[in-house]
């Protein structure tokens, strides 16, 4: 049985520079990147040493500590380079393309007809395990459990993010294929949270419950629908899955090739022509930056949103899980007491001396300065405004930084993920780290209760 979601607790952060719905092929990038930093907890194994050749869909390198989950190549070409960094761990897999793709033929599998067994081994065989993610923990799911229930979150409310219904148009085939061969992994359901009122390619499937979802951000958090439709308890788990990423399982058990295929929303104030373009994982940002333009060379390049992405630079690689990339100012300047005057052309959810909230619907141009330097918690009540998980957010962050376990148990660590707390880390005065102390926390978990 479905059941509407509706947030009242969040902001909704409008920023200059969002995405035309104009969809474009980027040129075809030279070299792409593999960085095992994306997967996290994640240990490579290589496979392929310098030089050698690979189909799209070759195993690249594995994870040590499980060989079942491999990760492959998104394009055919040859590996060029293995980048190491401190204590020689791998930072960068370079592969330079070949002019046209050859794919790896695993085979055509209907998940209408298949076992479970059998759509497990093909999503590990081919490398797609690496797109499904479990909570707890936030990381690459464990092959040996079976979830309670699947996620997925097919509508976006971060600043600038990719709008997953314009992605997904005429996807609808290969949604299906995916969402039925997932529905057999689990006992429970494959959850879905769209847009209330809006034409998502969702609708019309069958072996899915789906939610409307409605309210400010982080409404389209997969944490916080999962939070509002069945929170993680102790012993449970519950996985989670990008859209685009169900569009390459699909992809692959219709026709049996790993279609590495990213629709990207290239958004953000210094961008000339903010648009979609049809890439793959792991291309060069430039191929797609320089084909729209940038006003400016001082500025951040995010692969990612604006509150949860990584900085990369305008030469780098888009990240594994990436579908947006963002370009705003760098903020490398400082305003002449910007902290005792009035403040028109900024967003604050506090009422001193800033007025933002008398304009609800402006639209910002906001660049990368903290406004302000590190200091210890102040209490304001400003995290629970925007926090819309039944969690005590101050409390819980607190706990991780001394490394509570009984009390991160308590006060619900299983169930979120840094990205939960990307709206506390944005509003908080005292400018802490809030994503890297939740990280940090998982970690430790992961480490000593498993």
């Amino acid at each position: 049985m479905s059941k509407d979601i509706k947030i009242k607790k969040g902001l909704t952060i409008k920023l200059k520079g969002e995405a035309e719905k104009v969809l474009s092929s980027a040129p075809r990038s030279r070299t792409f990147a593999i960085r095992p930093s994306d997967f996290h907890l994640i240990t490579p194994k290589m496979v392929v040493k310098e030089g050698g050749k690979v189909q799209a869909g070759d195993i690249i390198f594995y994870s040590k500590s499980n060989e079942a989950v491999k990760f492959v190549s998104p394009v055919s070409g040859t590996l060029t380079k293995i980048e190491r960094g401190a204590k020689r761990v791998i930072t960068d897999i370079i592969i330079e393309a070949d002019p046209q793709d050859t794919f790896k033929d695993f085979g055509i599998l209907s998940p209408d007809a298949a076992s479970a067994d059998a759509i497990k081994a093909r999503l590990l065989e081919a490398g797609c395990w690496p797109f499904i993610m479990q909570r707890p923990y936030a990381v690459i799911a464990d092959t040996e459990q079976e979830p309670r229930d699947v996620f997925v979150s097919a509508y976006s409310t971060a600043p600038l993010a990719n709008d997953v219904d314009f992605s997904l148009k005429g996807k609808e085939k290969e949604l299906q294929a995916a969402v039925t061969a997932l529905s057999k992994l689990t006992k429970g359901q494959v959850h879905v949270g769209i847009g209330k009122g809006n034409d998502s390619s969702f609708k019309g499937l069958k072996d899915i419950s789906l939610h409307n979802v409605s309210g400010p951000h982080p409404a389209g958090n997969v944490g916080t629908q999962i939070n509002k439709l069945g929170p993680v308890n102790k012993g449970e788990i519950v996985w989670t899955i990008a859209p685009q990423d169900l569009v390459i399982i699909g992809e692959l058990l219709l026709t049996g090739k790993f279609n590495a295929e990213r629709t990207i929303a290239l958004s953000g104030s210094e961008v000339k022509t903010p648009k979609y373009y049809k890439t793959r994982i792991g291309s060069e940002a430039a191929t797609f930056l320089y084909d729209s333009g940038l006003k400016d060379e001082n500025v951040r390049v995010i692969s990612g949103d604006v509150l949860t992405g990584k900085k990369i630079s305008p030469k780098g690689h888009l990240g594994y899980y990436s579908n947006t990339v963002t370009v705003i100012p760098e903020g490398d300047d400082y305003e002449l007491f910007g902290w005792n005057k009035p403040v028109f052309n900024k967003i604050s959810t506090s009422r001193a001396l800033t007025f933002s909230w008398l304009t609800p619907n402006k639209i910002y141009d906001l660049d990368t300065n903290t406004n302000g330097e590190h200091r210890a918690f102040v209490v304001t009540g400003n995290y629970e405004e925007v926090f819309p998980l039944d969690i005590y957010p101050m409390q819980i962050l607190k706990a991780c930084m001394v490394q509570d376990l009984d009390e991160m148990e308590a006060l619900g660590m299983y169930e979120v993920a840094p990205e939960d707390f990307s709206l506390t880390e944005f509003v908080c005065v005292s400018k802490q780290p809030h994503q890297q102390i939740i990280r940090n926390g998982l970690d430790l978990m992961y480490k000593e209760i498993g």
